[in-house]
């Protein structure tokens, strides 16, 4: 039997009960503020500015039961928007005080801000309001915990966002460099980060550097800096261009400078990124069925983090397309009448999710030969456009992920076509 959506809803409507306060909460760095309704949205008490920190907790903690006691209330489910970083702590804190947590989503706050007073007016105690209305009406996301292994996976995969970020802004600035000051470099190292070309760049910057010295003075330097230095024939040739160079030698002191910042800036990234690339291996290997997601060929350990480190617990999932929906990849349909709209992905989810799903599934394709041979019975056979078969393929990693993950099995290559008339 199908799953429907409305189901969902309606399930999360009815867990809110007779005898709930439901608390929404307007987060923000340093103050948050609290109101609070009952089931059928009728308010409940005064709103609840309090801070950030453990004062500023225990204060609303003692809100909450003191309502729960004046209107002879039981349960509590306090909803907040996943604003930045600022709802981490304070959700964290109140699990630990027992009190469930769920998430609305910023997009419809927003879209639902005229429903309580029909007007466009904005204040944190009317958006805290809104929030609380929004939970009462089931338009909530349950707060999953992850276990230790899965938040060090993601701090460590947007660590590695950051280093990359860099790295590439540094390469971005080298190739600049070169093309200013010795644009003939690349007739001899295709490849401005190879390692011939750093240490050419590091102890002969400049094509008059280069002019002063003989060929056996070339390779005698890159010697000094690489175990496998290119020869003299290399050299012989990195010395013809030099002399031809039609790179610039005005205030060639600044530029020298300029690129000893740039190639310090280039070695700490590559060191860092070898570090967190480590580091996030050596978690991924404490994962019971990682070990079996990456026996499928064309997986690899970063996609696999990046994966984990945003999804958590693959085995809490109950299908893929619960994956796929929290990733933002389930689609969306606009549409009245006889006008028929386009349908497209909603995006409504988690990005960096959907970056790794989407890079994972283009490994497949490439490398793995079941993905490759689906890949190319939907483009050749049911004429589907290229990116419309890698999209329906990341629905089919996701269900992959999700069975393995689930029953603790290993990939068996047939199922992944079991679900398609391929095997026919």
């Amino acid at each position: 039997m199908k799953f429907k959506m409305q189901d969902k809803q309606n399930q999360l409507i009815e867990r809110i009960s007779d005898k709930h306060l439901v608390v929404g909460i307007d987060i923000a760095q340093q103050l948050h503020v609290a109101r609070a309704v009952n089931f059928r949205g009728i308010i409940v008490g005064d709103p609840l500015p309090f801070e950030n920190n453990e004062e500023g907790f225990e204060k609303l903690l003692n809100w909450i039961q003191k309502l729960k006691g004046i209107n002879k209330l039981e349960d509590t489910i306090v909803g907040m928007e996943p604003t930045g970083h600022y709802w981490v702590n304070l959700s964290k804190w109140l699990i630990t005080q027992d009190i469930e947590v769920v998430t609305v989503n910023p997009h419809l706050v927003k879209r639902n801000k005229e429903n309580r007073d029909n007007t466009q007016s904005k204040s944190d105690k009317k958006d805290a309001l809104v929030i609380a209305d929004m939970v009462k009406n089931g338009y909530y996301s349950f707060v999953r915990p992850s276990s230790e292994p899965y938040e060090k996976l993601r701090v460590l995969i947007s660590n590695r966002d950051v280093v990359v970020k860099r790295l590439v802004s540094s390469v971005n600035q080298l190739n600049r460099w070169v093309d200013i000051v010795f644009p003939e470099l690349r007739q001899v190292f295709k490849d401005i980060t190879a390692k011939g070309a750093i240490a050419t760049l590091k102890l002969f910057p400049s094509p008059s550097d280069l002019i002063s010295k003989n060929p056996a003075e070339i390779v005698t330097g890159w010697k000094t800096l690489m175990k496998r230095q290119p020869g003299l024939k290399k050299a012989y040739l990195i010395l013809n261009v030099a002399r031809k160079s039609v790179g610039t030698t005005q205030a060639i002191e600044a530029y020298k400078l300029h690129l000893e910042q740039l190639l310090e800036e280039y070695d700490l990234t590559v060191q860092q990124l070898d570090r967190v690339e480590r580091a996030i291996k050596d978690v991924l290997s404490k994962i019971p069925f990682a070990n079996k997601l990456l026996m499928i060929k064309g997986i690899s350990e970063i996609s696999l983090a990046g994966i984990l480190g945003e999804a958590g617990d693959l085995s809490g999932f109950s299908h893929g397309n619960s994956l796929l929906r929290h990733a933002g990849l389930h689609l969306s349909e606009a549409s009245s009448g006889k006008w028929k709209g386009q349908i497209v992905l909603s995006k409504r989810g988690r990005s960096r999710l959907r970056r790794f799903l989407y890079l994972a599934t283009m490994s497949l394709v490439m490398n793995n030969p079941e993905f490759k041979t689906l890949h190319s019975h939907n483009v050749k056979v049911k004429k589907m456009k290229k990116m419309k078969s890698i999209m329906k393929l990341v629905g089919k990693l996701a269900r992959v992920f999700v069975g393995i993950a689930r029953k603790d099995e290993p990939y068996c290559a047939k199922k992944v076509y079991a679900l398609t008339d391929l095997a026919a």
